[in-house]
């Protein structure tokens, strides 16, 4: 682990001039410089470096950050990786933790682990090209596969010999010990005998992100329908299936530069592909797909696209767990092959140029797939509808984006056909029920004659949500905008209530929730809902906010008219009042949310857990950047 004076010394020291100079030609532009992004194809600089501010910004795709996060972005390194670089090149000694006895143990026993994997994928190896039973049986079924040697060779695919344990005894003739071959899974060991573990199949070496062989796959080549098709290496201190995706460590490259990575099943779809010459597809190798496996390719794209055989079985339930791509925020699409069809066979059949045409073609968005998909099954029955809304809706709640959720509400609402705002409704649902504790589920209305029980805390939105339940009571069924032929009018009470839910932004005050509820089920009712509706509620605490808030007097505003200074009502300018108010709420809680991440960002420092430091500072980014817009969107203070 990096001491937290190290990094302050790296990142101090990293002139972020000098280390984007590397990379990118600049020319000075008043106190800044400019230049050709990196990270996208541009023809008009839109590329930024401040050096006063020690940062880059791209205005074209987005990207920026300090000179860390520049070597993070086009290294394509971890957080610890990036500032290891920048120490080399500013000759800065790491300072570290001293190891304990139990980490230099555990670091020997792991690389013992790494070196008998090595001697294995070698041995695997030499056996497909050498051993008389290699050749005859392994390399035989490969070239019926239409395995060339080249990929053969790229992926180090061998053959262990269907000899009980002529592996491990070669193993321990070279002085590896029983112990890790144990523990790799290379050999089963019992009380009178070993075994190896992959006797008479074709190996699959797996490797890690940087390339270090941590266990294997092997295929049967026995019909023996009794004889698992596939077996996979156990899970060991080097190899957590979880957190590691086949053929990564190949393509890794590719899907830098095209922005875009292909999920296949198993092994053989990932090499066919590469023999194609698609080289940006990785597999998770039949095993369920984990957010850890998700994280590792959101690290090169956030684009990915799931390939699906034609004849899948059990299409519906396989879909059910791109939910978890959606919920890392990437954009997801899918493929579905020709009926009979796998990634291997395709593209063995139809060659790269054709497999890339079918993809171009056929691939279509998550959200619009499943939707279209259940619609077919649904048909016209209402029971098969409600249940299709609802699984939409699940997918739909667990995209982090809130444009993106935004927009496919508004595509499913025409899709199906259903109202956009009951879909909101239910999405913001979901969210409450996920976010809400469960002390706070269900709080009783009190009887009006009764005070309440407790003083409520007004916590960190108090004067932010007072304003927005404070223009609600006054103006909720004034018109905001005026409506045409094409579109309706938009009343206070619709915008406020479309631009919380399109965010996801919850009241946290209860009772200013509890308002703001009853605009959203009353809305969703198409029925008004006047101020003595609130002023007369049995809820006491309403009534006391309620009464409060429209017993306010009625504001003025600073703002005057340019040629006769004409003092203006505040009712006179609600298109700046009520667009203020959400984004004073949306700006004060972006920047609350941002000192939160970088609370967990020293956390996760602390213990060292670089995937988690890599994905809470594209979070800071991405924040940094929604607080400006709000900040210009803000600009000078109108109503006083």
């Amino acid at each position: 682990m990096i001491d937290h004076s190290t990094v302050d010394k790296i990142i101090d020291t990293a002139d972020i001039l000098d280390v984007v100079q590397e990379y990118v030609t600049l020319k000075k532009r008043g106190t800044n410089y400019i230049g050709l992004c990196p990270f996208h194809n541009e023809k008009t600089p839109s590329f930024n470096v401040s050096p006063s501010r020690g940062i880059f910004k791209c205005f074209g795709c987005g990207k920026g950050g300090n000179s860390v996060s520049f070597i993070m972005e086009h290294e394509q390194m971890t957080y610890v990786e990036a500032l290891r670089f920048l120490a080399k090149k500013y000759h800065i000694d790491i300072v570290e933790k001293e190891q304990t006895e139990d980490d230099k143990a555990q670091k020997s026993a792991r690389e013992s682990l790494l070196a008998v994997s090595s001697f294995a994928q070698k041995y695997f190896s030499r056996m497909l090209q050498e051993d008389m039973e290699g050749i005859a049986i392994g390399q035989s079924y490969l070239k019926e596969r239409g395995f060339s040697a080249p990929i053969s060779e790229k992926f180090q695919i061998g053959y262990c010999p269907d000899r009980k344990d002529a592996f491990t005894q070669e193993a321990l003739k070279n002085g590896y010990k029983i112990e890790f071959l144990e523990q790799t899974g290379l050999t089963v060991k019992k009380e009178e005998w070993q075994a190896d573990r992959f006797s008479g199949r074709i190996i699959f070496p797996i490797h890690s992100i940087s390339g270090q062989v941590i266990g294997f796959g092997g295929r049967t080549l026995k019909s023996d329908k009794k004889i698992a098709k596939y077996l996979n290496s156990p899970e060991s201190d080097i190899y957590h299936k979880s957190n590691v995706l086949y053929g990564l460590y190949f393509a890794k490259k590719s899907i830098v530069n095209l922005d875009k990575c292909y999920l296949v099943e198993g092994y053989i779809d990932v090499t066919s592909f590469h023999q194609a010459g698609i080289e940006n597809v990785v597999a998770s190798s039949g095993t369920a797909l984990t957010s850890q496996q998700i994280r590792l390719i959101k690290r090169f794209t956030n684009n990915i696209t799931v390939l699906f055989d034609g004849d899948a079985a059990g299409l519906k339930a396989a879909i059910r767990g791109i939910d978890l791509i959606l919920e890392e925020g990437m954009n997801v699409k899918v493929a579905l092959f020709p009926d009979g069809e796998d990634p291997d066979s395709f593209s063995r059949s139809v060659g790269s140029s054709g497999v890339m045409e079918f993809l171009k073609k056929e691939e279509k968005d998550f959200i619009s797939f499943k939707t279209k998909l259940l619609l077919e099954e649904a048909k016209d029955d209402p029971t098969k509808r409600a249940g299709l809304i609802r699984d939409i809706v699940s997918s739909i709640a667990v995209i982090p984006d809130k444009p993106l959720r935004s927009e496919y509400i508004s595509l499913c609402s025409k899709l199906m056909k259903v109202e956009e705002e009951m879909l909101h409704f239910e999405v913001n649902a979901r969210l409450r029920k996920k976010t809400t504790p469960k002390t706070e589920e269900n709080i009783p209305d009190e009887p009006r004659q009764q005070a309440p029980q407790q003083v409520i805390s007004p916590g960190e939105f108090y004067e932010e949500e007072r304003e927005i339940i404070r223009v609600l009571l006054h103006y909720a069924e004034k018109e905001l905008y005026p409506g045409n032929e094409d579109k309706e009018k938009i009343t206070v009470a619709g915008y406020v209530t479309k631009q919380l839910l399109k965010d996801d932004l919850l009241l946290k005050h209860p009772v200013y929730s509890r308002i703001f509820n009853e605009y959203l089920k009353a809305l969703s009712e198409d029925r008004e809902l006047e101020s003595k509706y609130f002023i007369n509620h049995n809820d006491a605490a309403i009534c006391k906010v309620a009464a409060d808030l429209l017993t306010e007097n009625n504001r003025l505003s600073k703002l005057w008219t340019r040629y006769d200074s004409k003092v203006e009502t505040e009712d006179m300018i609600l298109k700046k009042i009520v667009p203020k108010a959400i984004n004073e709420f949306k700006y004060k809680y972006t920047k609350l949310l941002i000192k939160e991440i970088t609370n967990k960002m020293m956390a996760a420092q602390e213990e060292n857990n670089t995937e988690l430091l890599n994905d809470l500072m594209q979070q800071i980014i991405l924040l940094d950047k929604v607080k400006n817009q709000l900040s210009n969107d803000l600009g000078e203070r109108t109503i006083m």
